[in-house]
């Protein structure tokens, strides 16, 4: 049975290993989650303790894990560092589970969760962006996120050779 739990400061120090290697095993099977190849292990733990870190310690940003088995097998995080006009109104970011670990409800989950702290955090828009394409798509369309719109070459593609379009969701939540 898959746990999803909000982690600390504290407990993403604990975690570090765990959710480097989690984002390592992404990038390196194709994710496009902002990374392009090649990308360490090094590059990996730095993004969680530079990046991510500082806002799960302020409060502005929710860290989501699920865990399998005891295992970190996914995360997603709910950035609510918005400008004084938008609080209403939180951002989903970099929703991942582990290559091994795919097409077992994970995401879902992950997602079902966030949607509740969002609700919890006063929250009641949610916006997020994903490769136009990508495998996520029917997910957060299966959970009522709406398509803003594709923006054409917005990013590099993982191995840096290419770019793909990203498609823009919201989801207005109850």
């Amino acid at each position: 049975m898959t746990e999803i739990c909000a982690l600390s400061a504290t407990e993403l120090d604990a975690c570090l290993p765990e959710l480097t290697d989690l984002l390592h095993a992404c990038v390196q099977a194709g994710a496009s989650i902002s990374f392009v190849l090649p990308f360490s292990i090094e590059d990996a733990a730095a993004f969680w303790s530079d990046k991510v870190r500082p806002g799960v310690a302020s409060g502005t940003r929710v860290l989501l894990v699920a865990r399998h088995g005891g295992a970190i097998t996914g995360t997603v995080q709910l950035d609510c560092d918005t400008p004084p006009n938008q609080p209403h109104r939180a951002d989903v970011c970099k929703l991942m589970v582990h290559p091994d670990a795919r097409r077992q409800g994970t995401a879902k989950a992950l997602m079902v969760a966030l949607e509740a702290d969002a609700r919890r955090l006063g929250r009641n828009l949610l916006t997020l962006d994903t490769r136009t394409g990508d495998a996520a798509e029917p997910l957060y369309l299966g959970l009522g996120y709406r398509i803003v719109g594709v923006i054409p070459e917005y990013a590099l593609n993982t191995a840096g050779d290419g770019r793909h379009s990203t498609t823009i969701f919201y989801k207005p939540l109850p």
